[in-house]
């Protein structure tokens, strides 16, 4: 007997759309023990025009598909300003991709890429959700190890269907695990210890009395030290501010970083505890209670494993060996706060491109190995 057939409609047609749109993915991943539900209301925040200022500078569609009354994909479509002004006229992309079998996946594309050549975009990137600053790429390395914190979980039968789409890969990007708990290198020591020996160079912690002022300074930091980064696209004031706000309540004093040059900021590393250790068994629901119970675990969070998505050094410094020693000292001290006072024994890097030379040389620190690696693809439209 044949299946039902296969209807794809835009969101705005579905009833209650958003909310199967969101909760597709615990249809997907029911029986993966590597996932983690992501926080509902934090998906419903980066959809929603009115609280995500991405929309400020982009545009979107979103579609499902089902047979008869059950889902069984979805996908978005957008266009960005900042995309098309950094990347290159006619550069459209896709993302918040999911589907339970081949045909549904080649429809949502073929869905997605047909609105992006209305949009007159010439080439497709993908997947992102909702840009490269959310979470970007395909899982095609790693999906029997969950992820941490803001990275994104895939099934392997994906990677089949968006090739078999006619998409190629665009560039990779990868994390590094490693045992923070003790590592020696008695190069990186000697580098470190000259540099705490250096009177020019100051590696500070955040204050979080000031947080809003020091997540600008931070953000702004980012900005600079990524801009010659492949996919780069500046954030916005409104974002950074957006970005400060979500981030507050996972930010700890003594896993932020800041290095001082003769005073002047120059380099910063961001650390965050897995929170996706304090989350996986609230089912990405917050309310009614699971609210206090989160914000009881992140008083003094105890998680096994820590990552540092964010890194930087200034866009003048790089390439220099004042470079490498500022990060490298950064990772010293916050790895020793991080064991003694947050009882974490593994650390995340990344992600990273995969060609970014001068973040790789700091991320394969001694028995530091890839456990996940994304891709993101390309395709002319």
């Amino acid at each position: 007997m044949n299946p039902q057939p296969l209807t794809i409609r835009p969101l705005e047609l579905v009833k209650r759309g958003r909310k199967a749109f969101v909760d597709f993915a615990w249809e997907v991943y029911k029986d993966d023990p590597a996932w983690v539900p992501p926080l509902k209301d934090e998906v419903h925040g980066l959809l929603n025009p009115k609280k995500n200022p991405w929309f400020e500078h982009a545009r979107a569609q979103f579609w499902l598909a089902y047979r008869g009354e059950k889902f069984v994909g979805r996908i978005s479509a957008q266009v960005d300003d900042l995309v098309l002004k950094h990347m290159g006229g006619g550069t459209g992309q896709w993302g918040m991709f999911e589907a339970l079998d081949a045909e549904a996946a080649s429809e949502l594309i073929a869905t997605a890429e047909a609105w992006l050549r209305q949009q007159g975009m010439t080439r497709a990137l993908g997947p992102f959700s909702l840009s490269i600053w959310d979470e970007p790429g395909l899982e095609i390395e790693g999906f029997d190890e969950a992820p941490t914190a803001m990275m994104g979980h895939h099934k392997p039968e994906y990677q089949g269907w968006v090739e078999a789409a006619g998409y190629e890969k665009a560039k990779d990007l990868v994390t590094y695990s490693l045992d923070i708990s003790d590592w020696e290198d008695p190069l990186i020591n000697r580098l470190i210890a000259a540099g705490e020996r250096n009177p020019r160079i100051r590696i500070r912690l955040v204050d979080k009395s000031k947080f809003d002022e020091e997540a600008r300074l931070i953000l702004n930091l980012l900005n600079d030290a990524w801009s010659s980064n492949w996919g780069y696209v500046p954030l916005t004031e409104a974002e950074i501010a957006y970005a400060g706000k979500k981030l507050k309540p996972i930010i700890f004093s003594e896993l932020v970083r800041v290095a001082e040059l003769d005073g002047e900021p120059v380099a910063f590393m961001l650390t965050i505890p897995d929170i996706n250790e304090l989350t996986k068994d609230l089912n990405g629901e917050l309310f009614p209670f699971n609210f206090i119970k989160l914000l009881w675990r992140l008083r003094k969070p105890r998680t096994r494993r820590l990552r540092v998505p964010l890194m930087g050094v200034a866009k003048k410094l790089h390439g220099s060996r004042l470079a490498s020693q500022l990060a490298f000292m950064m990772i010293e001290f916050t790895r020793r706060d991080a064991v003694t006072k947050f009882g974490a024994t593994q650390g995340e890097f990344g992600w990273i491109l995969e060609d970014n030379k001068g973040m790789l040389s700091i991320a394969q620190l001694p028995g530091a190995f890839i456990n996940h690696r994304y891709r993101i693809y390309e395709k002319a439209l």
